[in-house]
């Protein structure tokens, strides 16, 4: 995709987290002529420039090449991370429904690719200095999430192998969060029976510091922009880090949070959200939080040398504005974005 102008791109997964940011950068570039969002379920937002078909990427009997038919870029966002007992159903989505998109941008004849990977697809890496793009993408395969992402990552070696006309871009974000994505990540990760207490952090007197806890967070509109920087610059190709800093650990967020850390055994932190998620009362389970302690934090240099890319928001900005949002019960009008009052 050039930065000419009449550019049309189509989105998967447009109505989540990352699907609406990027879908409203898009409608609002003025070099973009129209932009197509597929999703399960339509929504009643409407953005500029926007159409919208329903669609499941996992289906067989969806015809994806028809929707791709005459766009100058596909980003691929569609993602589930539910249900975690069952993981044969989110592969069938994920990685199953990942390969099929692969498989339409070839056929429909779509120049450019640009796919949703993770800091999720890296192996086990440090905490104490940042990795760049060429650390090993085997995941922790013990978690189905980044089991996924690290497949992913070696279909599209072969896929780059076989289709070297169509120009392929890996985005490895950090977690993501805004505002209006508040509710839905609360029920992804925390579920239903999250107290009320924890959805008000001036009632939190303690906070858990668990060794090896230490993660980046970037602004889910931030990601978005760098996705579209990928899509305007035509040598653009390969892996970017990206992520905000600083990293985030126990003192940033008691220190957020006005709260005191209080040192907690890796041992009893899984334990607790094994039982949990045993039980069926938290959707996050432990394979989960064993890869997040083991993932490297990354370098991004590449992302600012070659796309220009900078985010606007510090991590400490982006969590502060997710947890108001979560506290108030925030949303957007998508139904994965579906607001949620809590306690």
């Amino acid at each position: 995709m050039s930065s000419a102008a009449g550019s049309k791109v189509v989105v998967t997964g447009a109505t989540g987290n990352v699907g609406t940011s990027m879908v409203r950068l898009l409608a609002e570039d003025p070099q973009v002529e129209w932009v197509r969002g597929l999703a399960r379920r339509t929504p009643e937002w409407m953005p500029p420039k926007t159409e919208w078909s329903r669609v499941d990427v996992a289906s067989e009997q969806a015809d994806l090449a028809e929707r791709f038919a005459g766009a100058d870029a596909v980003v691929h966002l569609a993602w589930a991370f539910q249900p975690t007992h069952d993981p044969a159903k989110t592969w069938r989505t994920n990685v199953l429904g990942s390969i099929r998109v692969f498989e339409a941008v070839a056929a429909a004849g779509v120049p450019v690719l640009v796919h949703a990977s993770s800091v999720g697809a890296y192996s086990p890496g440090p905490k104490d200095y940042a990795v760049d793009e060429s650390w090993p993408t085997h995941g922790w395969p013990d978690a189905a999430y980044c089991r996924e992402k690290a497949y992913l990552e070696r279909a599209l070696d072969i896929f780059e192998r076989d289709h070297a006309d169509v120009r392929v871009v890996r985005m490895r974000p950090a977690f993501l969060f805004k505002r209006e994505s508040a509710s839905e990540q609360r029920r992804i990760f925390a579920g239903r029976f999250l107290p009320g207490p924890l959805a008000r952090p001036e009632l939190m007197r303690f906070l858990p510091d668990i060794p090896g806890l230490r993660v980046q967070a970037l602004h889910t509109d931030d990601a978005a922009e760098a996705y579209r920087m990928a899509l305007r610059r035509p040598d653009a190709r390969g892996a970017y880090n990206l992520a905000a800093e600083p990293p985030v650990d126990a003192e940033l967020l008691s220190g957020m949070l006005g709260t005191r850390p209080v040192r907690l055994p890796r041992t009893a932190a899984r334990s607790a959200i094994a039982a949990a998620w045993g039980l069926h009362l938290v959707p996050a389970s432990p394979h989960l939080f064993d890869a997040v302690l083991r993932l490297p934090i990354m370098d991004c240099t590449r992302a600012r040398t070659e796309l220009g890319w900078r985010p606007e928001r510090t991590a400490t900005d982006v969590l502060q504005e997710f947890l108001s949002g979560f506290q108030q019960g925030a949303g957007a009008g998508t139904e994965p974005l579906r607001g949620h009052k809590v306690g």
